[in-house]
């Protein structure tokens, strides 16, 4: 009984260790001054203990500009979609994260300022491969793993990667460009089949990127 309990205890341990930050790779705080965010976004924290003053996320340019920080979503409730849609957003990342970290767009989102939040995520990141994930809540789910693609233009030497995504849903899919090029066509079943809602953005944690062109039909 004894043996079992210490190893009960250590799985606790270790799920409370997992589920934790990685102590070598901190939050980096961007430096936002007096800049203001964009008029009628909102952001949220994947992290409830993560600090939102560490994220810039501003006007720039003819686009926005977010330099994180903790990882979070970005997105205004103008931005919602019901039946056939497509959105499209160009992003630059501005240089190389300590490691490989992932933008890109979420879509179908609900719920986003409540515990029961719920939407589609697809990013992408510096070595050229693609994640397509569902958020329910606290839990994610893979729709695609990580996976390299010929499309998505990897990070040069400099760090810069720019690309070009896009989701394309219509009645029995949504469909995933990078640069023009079909890459994922995820079938509107089961965790998948909500598409109805707002879409907006995902920039992970400690990364500089650049959003242009953000349009939606």
């Amino acid at each position: 009984m004894n043996s079992f309990r210490h190893a009960a205890a250590a799985l606790v341990l270790l799920a409370g260790v997992v589920g934790a930050q990685n102590p070598a790779d901190p939050d980096v705080a961007a430096r936002q001054g007096a800049a203001a965010s964009p008029a009628g976004w909102n952001v949220r924290l994947d992290r409830a203990n993560a600090n939102r003053a560490q994220i810039a996320f501003t006007n720039m340019g003819p686009g926005m500009h977010v330099t994180s920080g903790p990882a979070a979503i970005f997105w205004n409730p103008s931005n919602t979609k019901r039946g056939a849609y497509s959105a499209e957003v160009t992003f630059t990342q501005m240089k190389a994260p300590t490691h490989a970290e992932a933008y890109g767009m979420i879509w179908g989102a609900n719920d986003l300022e409540a515990e029961g939040q719920n939407y589609m995520y697809f990013v992408i990141r510096g070595d050229g491969k693609y994640l397509v994930r569902h958020r329910a809540g606290t839990a994610t789910h893979d729709v695609q793993a990580w996976t390299e693609h010929p499309a998505i233009t990897k990070q040069g030497a400099d760090g810069k990667q720019t690309n070009t995504l896009r989701v394309e849903v219509t009645s029995t899919a949504s469909k995933l460009y990078a640069n023009g090029q079909l890459i994922k066509e995820v079938p509107r079943t089961g965790m998948t089949s909500v598409t109805d809602g707002v879409v907006g953005l995902r920039v992970n944690h400690n990364l500089d990127v650049h959003i242009a062109g953000f349009t939606l039909r």
